[in-house]
């Protein structure tokens, strides 16, 4: 083995400077990652943008004692890799936090996962390879109740989705059921429950989306029907992510049905966590479900691979989730560039592994 194949970079974990908690984000998925980079023999800790000066020779990190059970600050050698764990969108867009993304990619430092998705351009960069472009729902951007009304009438139902939200927060369900008096329906979710609005017109309809939606842009998407368990849809959450090689792979497959009321699967509204092969087999059959199951772990990797050319930048990891309708057809409907982190154990305990193999391989490249 060369000294290269042996060289075990410095990785620090980017976030926020947070007054009370020192760093903002998931303090226990901070405490994985640190935990299985040491136990792999890496040098890792958690750096907030506000103390990340990639001039000096150490920077203040934060790592965890686990003799007094709390993070604490200290210096450490200034990082190979960074991995972009900056909790939301809104302290992302900084100029501040952008200047200092910006500062570190130059600054010869490897960094990746850049920033989160945005809903409109994951389908845009997908409809551009014909592989991907047939797994997309039907999709446009809702500026105008005439444009809503007129792909209402083309689709049963449709979804409309925040075009930069996450865990299933500010989606919208709508029917039109036009022998009805009032043949308008929305299905509008909160964090527990969900209520539906009923109109008369589409202009009225229009007023109470309006209301919801505020400034947020928004995209419409038709409907898709899963297939379900006892009248239950569910999805398939698939994370795919970079290995030692620098290759996209699948770390894991889960599955996700929804709650009995809730639009979307996500588990905070009501979703479980379930085997997805199980799932699969109970309503295709053994034989169908295994070649299912094949066909979903290389679409991802279409998917991943696609993601990443249309973004311009160097990714390591996503998750996506992937719905498959009662004829065994596979559909995407979101992809997200900080994955949260799997409830399956050998998913997570591989995720966590995954993210310092891949960060080796970087930080070798870079080197050369």
């Amino acid at each position: 083995m060369s000294l290269q194949d042996d060289f075990k970079p410095v990785i620090a974990v980017l976030t926020m400077h947070d007054d009370q908690r020192m760093f903002r984000g998931n303090h226990q998925n901070f405490l994985d990652i640190v935990q299985t980079g040491e136990n792999m023999g890496y040098v890792v800790y958690v750096v907030t943008v506000r103390d990340l000066n990639v001039s000096g020779p150490t920077v203040k990190g934060y790592t965890y004692n686990n003799g007094i059970g709390r993070w604490t600050s200290q210096s450490f050698p200034l990082p190979h890799v960074l991995y972009n764990r900056i909790p939301n969108r809104e302290d992302e867009r900084k100029p501040s936090v952008q200047r200092k993304i910006e500062e570190c990619m130059h600054s010869g430092i490897e960094l990746y996962n850049p920033f989160f998705f945005n809903k409109w351009n994951l389908f845009e960069w997908l409809k551009k390879s014909k592989s991907t472009q047939q797994l997309i729902p039907y999709t446009r951007r809702m500026r105008t109740a005439t444009a809503l009304g007129t792909v209402l009438r083309s689709y049963p139902y449709l979804y409309l989705k925040p075009e930069s939200g996450k865990a299933g927060k500010g989606i919208m369900m709508l029917k039109l059921q036009e022998r009805e008096r009032l043949p308008y329906r929305l299905k509008i979710q909160s964090t527990r429950k969900s209520t539906t609005y009923k109109a008369a017109t589409l202009s009225k309809l229009w007023a109470r989306i309006r209301k919801e939606t505020g400034h947020t842009p928004y995209i419409m998407q038709q409907g898709i029907e899963l297939a379900s368990s006892h009248k239950r849809p569910f999805d398939l959450r698939v994370l795919v992510q970079k290995n030692g090689k620098g290759q996209w792979s699948v770390t894991g497959v889960g599955a996700r049905l929804a709650g009995s009321r809730s639009i979307t699967t996500h588990v905070p509204r009501g979703g479980t966590v379930e085997d997805p092969e199980k799932l699969l087999t109970e309503l295709f059959g053994e034989e169908m479900s295994t070649s299912l199951m094949k066909r979903v772990k290389s679409t991802s990797l279409l998917i991943a691979r696609q993601v990443e050319r249309g973004s311009g930048h160097t990714l390591g990891e996503m998750s996506m989730d992937l719905g498959v309708d009662d004829l065994g057809e596979i559909w995407f409907f979101e992809a997200n560039a900080k994955p949260m982190k799997f409830d399956e154990p050998q998913i997570r305990r591989r995720s966590l592994e995954r993210i310092f193999q891949y960060s080796a391989y970087l930080a070798r490249q870079s080197k050369r």
